[in-house]
């Protein structure tokens, strides 16, 4: 006989009028409720279950938990929709979805689009609960409407200073609080002069993003303005990083290593590529190593993990990538070797290089493996007295290859 399943129910700030009839009945029959003190004090007085109280943190809590009710008829309390940045999706990990039974609330992004009038499918939603408060930065563009689930009360000033920070000070701020239940309130202004002082730490933040005239712009595409990045010369300029990433092909999911990481140019790009992109950046040096961390907090790629060391001893440990970069550092004993033998099948490999040494290692292995091997060269106008002439880049030579 399979183990029965935890039902875990929605709640919103309406507490137990706003339940369903459905969510009210399981929660009448369960022998164990688990919430947060918050949602479990939703709860009426006739409502006879056991009451626990998630510990914190809470996700390594949970398998013992579940276990140490196995048997009980178990439900569980969420935030408005379980399956959206909720308790919903860590049960999902942990019991698979056959144990589990989700009876959802309209979620507080659902209650923030019905009042401002914005279609939910056209606006974008980060969550900032456990998350870095610079994950906000790849989103912020010209026009776009972002829904911001907040941390708590100093989020939404917070949120206007990171917005004055990126140019972004004209931007229009609404802070929505307590949403569907009888304390709802809404604040409006801007980032440049959020006038209102914390409020309730359960608040959902509205941004029109509006970019000051002289604020830089950072597109979509790869390619990065060279000076987006902080650097000290080590850096794979903006056309010959288009052409890397391009070699690279990112997708949904999926880990780079960025191998001799410099200002983390590429690794940075590779994660703004999608939401869900990985990378790990590898540098010998120190004081580059704390360039990188600062300049994927500035570009809204937080998420990277840099490893300070020499390559390819530092590689030892790291998750298997789908591709590899190598920028530097192509030379040292074993390292493209390494490389390639941490790649699975189908994974990628490109690795740039101006240097002949380095050429010649990248044309054996180009022999040996396939693949293209191409030179890149830029040339830019530059003033030659009073006329115009073209200043040449040292050419790079990129090596691109997909592992049989």
């Amino acid at each position: 006989m399979s183990p029965a399943p935890v039902t875990v129910v929605g709640i919103g700030a309406d507490g137990w009028p706003g339940l369903a009839p459905g969510s009210r009945e399981a929660l009448r029959h369960a022998e164990v409720i688990i919430g947060g003190p918050r949602q479990l004090d939703l709860l009426p007085p006739d409502c006879p279950a056991e009451r626990v109280a998630w510990p914190s943190p809470l996700r390594p809590a949970v398998p013992g938990l579940l276990a140490a009710h196995a048997g009980r008829r178990v439900c569980v309390l969420a935030s408005g929709d379980p399956m959206f940045y909720g308790i919903g999706r860590t049960l999902a990990d942990v019991l698979g979805a056959d144990r589990l039974r989700v009876l959802p609330h309209p979620s507080a992004v659902s209650y923030a689009c019905a009042r401002l009038g914005w279609p939910l499918h056209d606006t974008d939603v980060i969550s900032l609960v456990g998350r870095p408060l610079a994950t906000l930065t790849a989103a912020a563009h010209d026009g776009r409407r972002l829904l911001v689930l907040s941390a708590g009360a100093e989020t939404p000033a917070e949120v206007a200073g990171l917005l004055r920070r990126l140019g972004y000070g004209p931007s229009r701020m609404t802070v929505l609080e307590q949403l569907g239940g009888d304390r709802e309130r809404r604040l409006d202004g801007t980032a440049d002069d959020w006038p209102h002082p914390p409020g309730d730490a359960l608040n959902v933040i509205a941004v029109t993003c509006h970019r000051a005239p002289d604020a830089l712009r950072i597109p979509l595409t790869p390619g990065l303005p060279d000076d987006a990045f902080e650097h000290d010369g080590q850096l794979t300029k903006r056309h010959v990083r288009a052409a890397t990433l391009a070699a690279l092909a990112p997708a949904p999911g999926e880990l780079l290593w960025d191998v001799g990481g410099g200002s983390g140019s590429i690794g940075i790009e590779w994660m703004r590529a999608h939401r869900s992109c990985r990378a790990v950046a590898v540098e010998r040096d120190a004081v580059r190593s704390e360039r990188i961390t600062r300049n994927a907090g500035a570009l809204g790629a937080p998420g990277l993990r840099v490893v300070t060391g020499r390559a390819p001893e530092a590689l030892a440990g790291l998750p298997t990538p789908d591709a590899v970069f190598i920028g530097g550092g192509l030379t040292a004993p074993g390292l493209l070797a390494a490389c390639w033998d941490a790649l699975p099948a189908g994974g990628r490999l490109v690795a740039n290089t101006v240097t002949l040494e380095s050429e010649a290692l990248l044309t054996d292995w180009y022999r040996r493996h396939g693949g293209d091997l191409t030179r890149l060269a830029v040339a830019h106008a530059v003033p030659v007295g009073g006329f115009t002439g073209w200043r040449q880049a040292m050419p790079v030579t990129q090596w691109s290859v997909i592992k049989p």
